[in-house]
């Protein structure tokens, strides 16, 4: 998916856009036990009460695509006829069987310190016909996407604390009390591709980039949970350093770096909707350039396909922060910002080397 169609899909999770008339849901306690099951219409709750609702269902269709966001695609086996897919096609068609035996799936598979909320929207959207001009026409409709949107929430008992009762004149304790918190992960299914459905995908949504809940997603999806981005971005360090060792100078480091920037501005510059990627060839051009040995380019290209795949291309803001560059040494941290990463130099003087900032 890109980021318009993310962008269309989630603004319907609004009070004046939705057409999603109730939420379905499950609550399970921390030691993943479902204690009980939900279903509330959305014209019963009060306006507040229902922006709440619609929020953390949109919230799983939020953060970066690529970071937040993953593709994740079936084969065409999966979608012929496998039970995975079979039980996501009932789940989006609202089945009950298939609603109860996906809650069972989730609380075997997912386990959270706190108890957690699993909330389910089902929604058939009247996809309106865009001009040459991107104008939406409301009366050119031939598309309607049918899908099913959940997102899964922790839910948190509040700390106890003191309060003033202005009307009393006094202080009490506060009742402690069970809140729900944003949800940690999340998923649509199907794919909304090119304004229409696509069987052969789903959106995976995690809010912590560091945590992929590879139980949960061979659980539900029969596949292997995507690297974490915060991974992705620890293993092409170490990647980086094992493999150039000395070579691996600061100017190569900035180099790559300045080469994963300009990927991610150029990007938004010409606004794509894809998220910017950057392929091993590119990482081998850059490394070639710098004057790393050959050996070490190979052997680089060798690590990365243990660790990425052969054929893996890496988003960039998964591997680079965009606001600066961060210089470590044992006793010394030096910040600078992305696009003036030129003003830091390295130099020996005296046979000492030195970190030069202009």
């Amino acid at each position: 998916m890109n980021e318009k169609g993310i962008g269309e899909l989630r603004r319907r999770f609004r009070p004046d856009k939705t057409s999603v008339t109730h939420i379905r849901g499950c609550y399970v306690n921390e030691k993943g036990e479902i204690v009980s099951e939900f279903t509330q219409a959305l014209s019963l709750m009060t306006e507040d009460e229902a922006e709440k609702m619609l929020a953390l269902l949109r919230k799983a269709l939020s953060g970066s695509l690529g970071k937040n966001l993953v593709d994740l695609s079936f084969t065409t086996a999966q979608v012929q006829d496998s039970p995975e897919h079979r039980l996501l096609t009932a789940l989006r068609d609202g089945e009950e069987e298939a609603i109860h035996s996906f809650y069972e799936k989730v609380a075997a598979s997912l386990h959270m310190e706190s108890s957690y909320l699993i909330l389910l929207a089902q929604d058939a959207y009247d996809v309106p016909f865009r001009g040459k001009d991107g104008q939406e026409l409301e009366d050119g409709s031939d598309t309607v996407f049918r899908y099913v949107l959940c997102s899964i929430c922790p839910v948190k008992i509040t700390k106890p604390a003191l309060s003033y009762y202005m009307y009393e004149n006094a202080f009490h304790t506060c009742k402690t009390d069970w809140l729900v918190s944003p949800p940690a992960l999340g998923f649509l299914f199907p794919a909304f591709d090119d304004r229409s459905t696509n069987l052969y995908g789903t959106l995976y949504y995690t809010r912590d980039i560091a945590e992929n809940h590879d139980e949960f997603v061979k659980a539900l999806f029969c596949q292997e949970a995507p690297m974490p981005a915060a991974v992705q971005k620890e293993t092409f360090q170490s990647l980086l350093g094992d493999t150039l060792a000395d070579d691996c100078s600061y100017e190569v480091v900035q180099a790559v770096h300045d080469q994963l920037y300009t990927t991610i501005e150029e990007h938004k510059i010409n606004k794509e909707e894809e998220a910017p990627a950057v392929s091993k060839a590119k990482f081998k051009q850059v490394l070639t350039s710098c004057g790393v040995d050959e050996a070490r380019v190979t052997a680089f290209e060798e690590r990365y396909n243990d660790c990425f795949g052969e054929e893996t291309e890496l988003n960039p803001r998964n591997i680079v922060d965009t606001r600066q560059m961060e210089v470590c040494t044992p006793n010394v941290t030096i910040h600078v910002k992305a696009e003036r990463s030129d003003l830091v130099e390295t130099r020996v003087i005296n046979g000492v080397q030195y970190i030069l900032i202009r």
